[in-house]
């Protein structure tokens, strides 16, 4: 049994994998499958974070026994030519995930106030540069992470409204709807990109190098991920029960919309809530994915990298975060409809994440790398499962951003 500081990791360890699930992306997927389909779509939810529990133990486990990150490994593996592929498309999408959780913090904070997102912006971004620039790994892991813990207030009003055990089950069980079909299927290829994120996990690997993970820590990860992305998949879920009741009906198409959310679990300070969850939320993932970029770049071309390292010591690794930063920016400063771009950097998650997956796979059954510690029967067969659902959303997501989207 872990005591001491191994405990306090793990504690922490849990609290930042639930601080970084819950975050624009699963917030308005979620809360525009609750209002259109009801309970219909839990089973995306689901299954988005059954898939996302594998990953991230993979990539702990992964880190843990090599020491290496998954881009600094897919570089020396497959080689540069190779490796290239993934990372210009995850880059790409990056970007636009960064943007949507950047324009969902600044939209939080026009809500509160009545000032345009588009003046706040640019204070949201500095913000989070210089906590970047100036803070430890420590600070953006548990830090802001424990802050967006105010988002468990989306389960207590889940329980608070008492939906039907009866249509909560139904949910899980997936079926074609009787209205919207297009709109129904990409809600749930949405659904499904916001929860296997793949900055999420390369995230989680970087994070636990950068905290000298070994193999002591295998046992660990395993709770972190198993209760971790476990409950995060039951915020999101309860984010579409609280929108199956509260928004019932509504063709959701504005961040504004989304006000109304946590009002009939909390009356008049449910609005204030709701901001609150947002802004903290979409401000801590917006870190994240920034940092996720850095990562992804630094250690894919081989440069210095490491949040706790000063700038000077990896300037290049600094600057990809912050010309990062600075073109996520740039759509919510254009007036990008926020719910828009989200739905979209969602879907196109989904569509892209073969190219981090099948290598992955690979890597984790490399008998060099990993030995004994390699993926088992069980460990594969649910991520070949991914890659054939990756695949497929790879090839639908186009059709149904314009039939459904």
């Amino acid at each position: 049994m872990p005591k001491g500081k191994d405990l306090l990791d793990l504690t922490l360890g849990i609290v930042t994998s639930v601080g970084g699930f819950l975050e624009i992306g699963s917030i308005a997927t979620s809360a525009q499958a609750g209002a259109l389909f009801g309970y219909q779509l839990l089973w995306a939810v689901a299954l988005g974070g059954l898939c996302l529990v594998f990953l991230v133990e993979m990539a702990g486990r992964f880190a843990a026994v090599t020491r290496h990150t998954i881009p600094d490994a897919m570089r020396e593996r497959f080689g540069w030519q190779m490796f290239v592929i993934p990372l210009v498309g995850l880059a790409a999408v990056g970007v636009l995930v960064l943007a949507a959780e950047l324009g969902g913090a600044a939209a939080a904070l026009e809500l509160g106030t009545g000032i345009d997102r588009r003046l706040w912006i640019l204070p949201v971004t500095f913000l989070g540069w210089l906590l970047l620039w100036r803070g430890t790994f420590a600070v953006i892991e548990k830090g802001v992470s424990l802050l967006a813990l105010v988002s468990v207030c989306f389960l207590v009003a889940a329980t608070v409204i008492h939906p039907p055990l009866g249509g909560l089950a139904a949910g899980l069980v997936p079926r074609a709807p009787d209205h919207q079909h297009a709109r129904y299927w990409f809600l749930a290829v949405a659904i499904l990109g916001a929860s296997i994120s793949p900055f999420l996990y390369l995230f989680y690997s970087a994070g636990a190098v950068e905290d000298h993970w070994n193999r002591s820590k295998l046992g660990a990860n395993r709770v972190i991920a198993g209760s971790g992305m476990s409950f995060g998949t039951v915020l999101a879920g309860a984010v579409v029960v609280v929108a199956a009741l509260a928004l019932r009906g509504v063709d959701v198409q504005h961040d504004r919309q989304l006000r109304e959310l946590l009002v009939p679990a909390f009356g008049r300070a449910g609005v204030p809530l709701l901001l609150v969850s947002l802004g903290i939320a979409c401000f801590g993932a917006a870190l994240e994915v920034a940092l996720g970029l850095a990562y992804l770049v630094a250690q894919g071309l081989g440069w210095n990298w490491g949040e706790d390292l000063r700038p000077r010591e990896d300037a290049r690794f600094c600057l990809v975060y912050t010309i990062a930063l600075v073109v996520g920016a740039i759509p919510v400063l254009a007036g990008a409809n926020i719910l828009a771009l989200t739905n979209v950097s969602m879907a196109l998650t989904a569509a892209t994440l073969p190219l981090s997956i099948v290598p992955f796979l690979i890597l984790m059954n490399d008998r060099r790398m990993m030995g004994t510690n390699r993926n088992g029967p069980v460990g594969n067969t649910v991520v070949v499962g991914i890659i054939a659902l990756a695949v497929v959303l790879a090839l639908v997501t186009i059709p149904l951003e314009v039939a459904g989207g």
